[in-house]
This record gives C-alpha cells, sequence and structure tokens, in this order.
C-alpha cells in the first residue's frame, strides 16, 4: 500500500477545501458576520493540507493503483466532512461533533439529512458553506482534484473509485480533459440555474445557494420550509426542470454540448427509461392527490412533478407535507428514492441503468424458459453486455439492499419505530434527505440518538460512493499484500 502518495492527495483534497472555505469566509464578511469560525476552519484546514503535501514529496507524480484508489476516494470523503464541521462547532451551530459531523457528510454526501433546528437563524457564511459542500461532493472531490490537478498519476484509479459506472468512459483522450469538461458542464448548468432563480425573485445570495444545492441533488435549502418558502410556481418549476437535468448522465450534455449530438438523448435506453419512469410517476400521484388532497388538476399536477422529481434525483427538496399524501404515492416515493438518477449523473440510489440491466435480464430468464434453447443476449444501446457486467450488477443491488435491511435493523435497535426507521437508512443510503415517520419533510434528524446518527453517517457515505468503494476496504484480502 503506497500510504504517502495517499496522504499526498490527502493534503490536495484539503488544500482544496480551503479555497472553498475562504470563499465562505468571504460571503460572511461581506454580510458583516463574525468571520472567525470559517477564518479558524480555512486556517487549520489550509495547514492541515499544506502539511500532508508537503511532508509526502510534495509537487511530484504520485502513482495510485487500484486498491490505493478505493482507499483515498474513502479517507478523502472521511477527511473533507471532518475539516467540514469544523465552522459548525466554531460557530457554535451545533453542540456535539456528531450534530456537525452528520451535517458535514449530508453535505458532501448530497444527502441532505438536516440536523439543524433554525435554519435561518444560521450565519449566512455558514449556511453558503452548507452549500457549497453539496455542490462540491456533487460532481465528487476527488474528481474536482483531477480537473485541476495534472499531476496526478494513476488518476483512472481514483476516477473509478469516485465516480463508479457499470462501464467507466473517458469522454476526452486524457482523463483531465475528461474531468474538467463534466466540471464545465456542472458549472454551466449550475450558472443557469442561479439566473433563472434570480429572474424568479430570489437575490443572488439565494439563488447561488439553491442552484448550488440544486445541481448537486442535494436539496440543503437557506430557509426553514425549503422551496416551499418562496410560495412561488416559477421558483418550484425552475427546480423541478434542473433537479431532473441533474439526474441525467453528464456524458449526454458532454456529446451535446461539445459535438452537437443531441440525438443522444433518445437514442439512450437509460434516458428513455429515466424519462418514462419520472412521467408515470408524475401521473400516478397526480392521480392519487387529485381530489383528495388538491381540488385543483393543475395544483396537484404542480406539487406531484415537484415532489416526484425531487425525492427520484435524490434532492430532497419539499414543497408539501407528502406523509399525508395516499399510503400508495408514500410506497411509490420510497421505490423511486431507490430507483434514483441516471449513472454518471449527481443524483443517488442504485441508478436508472442498474434497474433497466435488472428487468432486462429478468425478462431475459422468464423468456427462457419458455424457449430453454434460445439463445439470447441483453443489449443496451445496441451494445452487448457483458456477463461480468450483470453480474456485478446484482451484486450491486445485493449489497445495496444489504446494507438497507441492516441499517434498518440497527436503527431500529435504537428504539425508532419501523417507518422511521426503513425510510431513514432508505433516504440515507440513496443520498435522498426526508424520509418518513419522524423524520419526514416537515421535520429533521435531531432527535435521533447519537448512534442511529453515526449509522446514517456511514449509510450516507457508502451510498454516495456506491458501495463498493466503501465496502471493499473491510474484506481481509484487501490489505494483505
Amino acid at each position: 500500500m503506497r500510504y504517502r502518495g495517499i496522504f499526498n492527495l490527502l493534503g490536495i483534497v484539503l488544500l482544496l477545501e480551503s479555497v472553498f472555505l475562504a470563499i465562505s469566509l468571504l460571503v460572511s464578511v461581506l454580510f458583516g458576520e463574525d468571520p472567525l469560525p470559517l477564518l479558524y476552519t480555512f486556517g487549520l484546514t489550509f495547514v492541515a493540507g499544506l502539511c500532508l503535501f508537503l511532508f509526502t514529496g510534495g509537487r511530484g507524480a504520485v502513482e495510485i493503483m487500484h486498491r490505493e484508489g478505493f482507499l483515498t476516494v474513502t479517507l478523502s470523503w472521511l477527511f473533507v466532512a471532518l475539516f467540514g464541521s469544523l465552522p459548525y462547532i466554531f460557530s457554535g451551530t451545533f453542540e456535539t461533533f456528531t450534530d456537525a459531523y452528520f451535517e458535514a457528510m449530508a453535505g458532501f454526501t448530497t444527502t441532505g439529512s438536516s440536523v439543524m433546528t433554525d435554519i435561518e437563524g444560521v450565519p449566512k457564511g455558514i449556511l453558503f458553506w452548507r452549500s457549497i459542500t453539496q455542490w462540491l461532493g456533487g460532481m465528487g472531490v476527488v474528481l474536482f482534484s483531477l480537473a485541476i490537478m495534472p499531476l496526478i498519476g494513476g488518476g483512472l484509479q481514483l476516477f473509478k473509485a469516485e465516480v463508479p459506472e457499470i462501464m467507466v468512459e473517458k469522454l476526452r483522450p486524457r482523463l483531465i480533459d475528461t474531468a474538467k469538461s463534466l466540471w464545465y458542464i456542472y458549472t454551466t448548468l449550475t450558472v443557469l440555474a442561479m439566473v433563472l432563480y434570480m429572474l424568479g425573485g430570489m437575490d443572488i445570495y439565494n439563488a447561488l445557494c439553491h442552484a448550488f444545492t440544486t445541481l448537486a441533488t442535494g436539496g440543503f435549502s437557506t430557509l426553514n420550509t425549503s422551496i416551499k418558502g418562496f410560495n412561488s410556481a416559477y421558483i418550484e418549476t425552475v427546480a423541478t426542470i434542473f433537479m431532473f437535468l441533474a439526474g441525467v448522465n453528464y456524458s449526454l450534455y458532454f456529446y451535446a454540448m461539445r459535438k452537437g449530438e443531441f440525438s443522444r438523448f433518445l437514442r439512450s435506453e437509460e434516458f428513455r427509461f429515466y424519462l418514462w419512469i419520472t412521467i408515470l410517476a408524475v401521473l400516478t400521484t397526480t392521480i392519487s392527490i387529485w381530489g383528495d388532497v388538491y381540488d385543483s388538476l393543475i395544483e396537484a399536477l404542480r406539487y406531484a412533478s415537484f415532489q416526484v422529481v425531487s425525492l427520484m434525483t435524490t434532492t430532497g427538496y419539499a414543497t408539501a407535507d407528502y406523509e399525508g399524501w395516499p399510503y400508495l404515492v408514500q410506497a411509490l416515493f420510497v421505490v423511486l428514492m431507490f430507483f434514483g438518477g441516471m449513472i454518471g449523473s449527481t443524483g443517488g440510489g442504485i441508478k436508472q441503468v442498474r434497474v433497466l440491466l435488472a428487468f432486462k435480464q429478468v425478462y431475459r430468464e422468464l423468456y427462457q424458459l419458455i424457449h430453454p434453447r434460445a439463445v439470447t443476449v441483453i443489449k443496451l444501446d445496441d451494445r452487448h453486455i457483458p456477463k461480468e457486467v450483470l453480474g456485478g450488477i446484482w451484486g450491486f443491488v445485493f449489497l445495496f439492499l444489504s446494507i438497507w435491511v441492516s441499517g434498518t435493523l440497527l436503527l431500529s435497535g435504537t428504539g425508532l419505530d419501523l417507518v422511521t426507521s426503513a425510510s431513514a437508512v432508505a433516504s440515507a443510503v440513496c443520498n435522498v434527505g426526508p424520509a418518513l415517520g419522524l423524520v419526514g419533510p416537515t421535520d429533521n434528524y435531531f432527535g435521533l440518538s447519537p448512534l442511529a446518527k453515526w449509522i446514517l453517517v456511514f449509510c450516507m457515505l457508502a451510498g454516495r460512493l456506491e458501495v463498493y468503494t466503501v465496502m471493499v476496504l473491510v474484506v481481509p484480502q484487501f490489505w494483505r499484500r
């Protein structure tokens, strides 16, 4: 294990984190707030990152193999959440380290589960940092490092660990160019969302914070009542559109924006599946709540479309207390959490393509029961999917669901009811935020026990790194030479 290289890269990640802490510090100064909490955090993060970087060799190519890649990415998320929790502690936002770390991890993993009881009472500089943690986590802290730090060698291992895909696709000849392209698209969409939010009446501060958390599919808001607090159909429509766009595979944007290949959207089976699932879920929800919850069809469609897209893309914004909606809709929402966004998007969950391929494989098994001698293959976008990939999907789904079941049992052991436990763990491992029961859309996670919060922290991390990156570390063979 090349520990020097691992800690060298951790130093780089912390130095990058300090840059965004400096930006948050500037916001705090502009609003005339006490800058010391962010100043102290910036200093500690910068010094820690610089020391790790210099004491492990400084500038120079760092070779990272696949094992080091998994460990580096996991440690990076643990470290950025650790230092990212300091502003909450220094500002007195939270009294315990558990709450501060929970909030930071929920930010960087774009989960959106919060333990803040009075968001609007928190300094704007701290809330800006809270929003920017989700924006960084949306595309990935390590991927950001790859985009701007060309000295990193062996970057493909980090890319695979950070952005686990069924088949990793390099959009550009060099990996660093791929990372830069993804961040360029991500930033462009963020700016566009910010402008449209401002046209809806948001000031630049709220527009930027919400653009950060919308494109990251994070769901943190600067208001206690989330997007609902703006009471604007226009703002909800903008949020719905950009949440849906954030759940799309970014490689499709690359081909559309850089090469003009807009037809790739319709040629993509996963995109068509994602679109149809969204339409069917919106229609089902609208019909279920029309006349029962909302008298107007337009009003029912407005709230249904927002909530469906918010939960399926794992953003977690809320404009209604859907716990008062029919049980069918509540159950549907939990299922949509698991579906998540497309692979290669900022959304969480199992991912649409895995669900699609699982359906295809089930259909093939049923077909071969009828025609046992038939030779069939599973294709995606006219490409044959190897058996190894399909096996990996079923392994991923099993491990994903195993974490959900185990987490539910553990959370139930802390005294929580089954609905709260099952939905909270599902929300955490799928990186959603709100759930059902005691942690529904109008509640938060503050009242949970410290043990329950740490269980959810692990679920958030495992879900954000798509399970394998974290779980491979507990396999004894991983640590053997």
